[in-house]
């Protein structure tokens, strides 16, 4: 499958699936005396899903693959603030789990399309 639009990229699709858990996750009462902590999930969230987009027409591989490093930094962020929402009595343990899981599993994905592209940038030399 060719990529045409930014919301070809399984990565982008993993990171909006991540974006859409959180907002789930963080829409529980459990958030309601923690706006900062909510905000901070979801703008992580939205980071991550944001930046391989804006990086998709950044045009070069050299400035997509800064943008895609960020958007792997927002997913990363995401697990971190989990933990917060974990020890905050926030998320219970297989919430945590599933939605820790997630974004890893997102952070894997723009890892090995970085990769793709700087192999594909070997062959184009």
């Amino acid at each position: 499958m060719s990529i045409r639009r930014f919301e070809d990229i399984e990565a982008w699709k993993s990171a909006r699936k991540l974006m859409n858990a959180i907002y789930d996750a963080t829409a529980s009462s459990a958030f309601d005396g923690d706006h900062y902590l909510r905000h901070q999930l979801r703008s992580a969230a939205v980071s991550s899903m944001g930046n391989i987009a804006e990086g998709f027409d950044g045009g070069s591989d050299n400035e997509f693959q800064r943008f895609l490093r960020m958007a792997q930094r927002s997913a990363t962020e995401v697990q971190s603030h989990l933990y917060v929402a974990l020890d905050r009595g926030y998320l219970d343990r297989p919430s945590f789990d599933a939605l820790y899981e997630h974004a890893g599993q997102t952070r894997r994905l723009i890892g090995g399309f970085i990769k793709y592209l700087q192999a594909s940038a070997k062959t184009k030399d």
